[in-house]
């Protein structure tokens, strides 16, 4: 349900309107002087690096070496003390302390310093000194206002404590949040871990349409838009794959790519329309091959942003440095769910049965294939803590996976799961293409039949094939999924940037 805009709760809304009224009449002040929002101060240093060079260093140290900065950032606490007065400014590496004081910047330029806001962002030019509680500190000779600020911040001590005001106007909370701001800095960590360990091994990153005229590469209902040059309907990309494999047919033996996908679905904690993924594709490798390394990247993924394999999401240990636990869909409703026998599990009416009793919907001409998966889903999936691969999908589910050939009607796919959600999905790649097109057109029936997330079938896919795709493995690895939990975070909402809101109302 849409929502009014919420205010922070330190200032009601009059009190909010009339302090951002109160600051507009410093703002015209400020224009009136002639110099408002200037953009010639250069700054040369960052409170971390002066904290990390110098914070050790002692008072006596620090005034003989008379070290002059020059510093900018956002006001964050202001306590004035008649002649002399100290700030707290942040910058994007953290925060440090200003002294300000009358004699040193003179009269007029204190006057207009003790009119700024929290919130205000500042520039500085001054030397480092030590206080007497031995806090690092820059004694300002020259200060000055650079952005006025006009809505006041949330109040230092709840922060953005409404979730909707956090998502919507997440540069508020960047501002007063640090668990915030070290969330996004790992997501980019994480995505540069992962781009580092890719091209590392040899892997060319590549760049593929994100609007398609064949909706495929996964099964999801995709968003529908239309060029109009073109005079023709477009969908934005759900997945990459199908390019990938294209460009394994003309000779690019490992490619990846780090993308954003649309999937016109709900919202949940782990589900947002647009989502990133990293897929990857190697010719000559095999499912085996793939989840092999889909392990080791993850290690990497994990040491570069937390220095670590083990860790805690959600007051729970997860620990990557073990191998990954391997079971098929069977093997592994079994194993969480001992009451339910192999026998019982290789029996359509009874697997029809079980799912109808735990209110599931099931399709009247569901094979065994789906069932088994169906139950999976709804018995098995939430209980997969620990990093686990299911593999050995059934065909019927796997549109584009080899089927195995020690068993036609499995496919040689796998789906990484922990903490009950799925981060990776992979397998060795369908390369018959006639097999391809008898599978699109079980896809396109089933679409047909009124099935919303069934492929299309993909005519220049199916020539490509023709043209020979080498034996290939690849995968897709969920990367807000994966920074959720090296994050801790508890929402998918809560790494992704701007996730999407219904409207506000005014």
């Amino acid at each position: 349900m849409s929502q009014a805009p919420h205010t922070p709760e330190s200032a009601p809304a009059q009190d909010e309107n009339a302090l951002i009224a109160e600051r507009r009449e410093k703002l015209a002040q400020w224009r009136a002087r002639g110099h408002a929002f200037p953009n010639d101060f250069k700054r040369e240093n960052t409170a971390a690096k002066l904290d990390e060079r110098y914070g050790d260093k002692t008072h006596e140290a620090l005034e003989a070496d008379n070290i002059e900065v020059r510093l900018a950032g956002r006001i964050m606490l202001k306590r004035v003390m008649g002649k002399a007065s100290f700030l707290t400014i942040q910058d994007h590496s953290g925060r440090i302390q200003l002294y300000i004081q009358r004699d040193a910047v003179g009269e007029e330029v204190y006057a207009e310093f003790k009119t700024w806001d929290i919130g205000d962002i500042i520039g500085c030019v001054g030397t480092l000194f030590k206080t007497r509680t031995g806090e690092l500190t820059v004694k300002a000779a020259q200060v000055r206002l650079l952005t006025k600020n006009l809505r006041p911040l949330p109040d230092k001590f709840h922060g953005v404590s409404d979730i909707e005001l956090k998502y919507r106007q997440r540069y508020v909370d960047l501002i007063m949040n640090e668990q915030t701001r070290f969330a996004f800095v790992a997501r980019s960590r994480i995505v540069q871990s992962i781009r580092e360990y890719m091209t590392g091994a040899g892997f060319l990153e590549v760049e593929t349409p994100m609007m398609h005229p064949i909706a495929g590469g996964a099964a999801a209902r995709p968003f529908v838009t239309h060029h109009n040059a073109l005079d023709m309907p477009l969908y934005l990309r759900i997945a990459p794959e199908l390019y990938l494999k294209r460009l394994v047919v003309g000779g690019f033996e490992k490619v990846f790519e780090i993308n954003r996908n649309f999937r016109n679905e709900g919202l949940s904690p782990r589900h947002n329309p647009e989502f990133t993924m990293m897929e990857f594709y190697e010719a000559y490798a095999d499912y085996n091959d793939i989840m092999n390394f889909t392990e080791g990247l993850l290690r990497h993924a994990a040491r570069q942003a937390l220095g670590t394999e083990r860790f805690q999401y959600q007051g729970r240990e997860l620990d990557f440095s073990r191998p990954f636990a391997r079971f098929t869909v069977t093997e592994a409703i079994h194993h969480h769910n001992p009451g339910f026998s192999m026998e019982q599990l290789n029996d359509p009416a009874w697997l029809r049965a079980k799912l109808v009793e735990m209110g599931a919907e099931v399709r009247p001409n569901a094979g065994l294939g789906v069932l088994q998966f169906q139950l999976f889903e709804e018995a098995t999936e939430a209980q997969l803590w620990e990093p686990t691969f299911i593999v050995d999908y059934p065909a019927e589910v796997s549109p584009l996976s080899r089927r195995s050939d020690r068993d036609p009607t499995i496919a040689e796919r796998f789906e990484l799961f922990m903490t009950g959600r799925e981060i990776a999905n992979g397998f060795s790649e369908l390369n018959d293409p006639e097999d391809q097109a008898a599978r699109f057109n079980e896809q396109a029936k089933a679409r047909a039949d009124g099935d919303e997330e069934a492929m299309y079938f993909d005519a220049d896919y199916i020539r490509a094939l023709e043209y020979g795709l080498p034996p290939t493995g690849g995968c897709g690895i969920g990367i807000d999924r994966l920074t959720m939990l090296l994050t801790d975070a508890p929402a998918i909402r809560d790494v992704i940037l701007f996730p999407h809101l219904r409207p506000e109302t005014a």
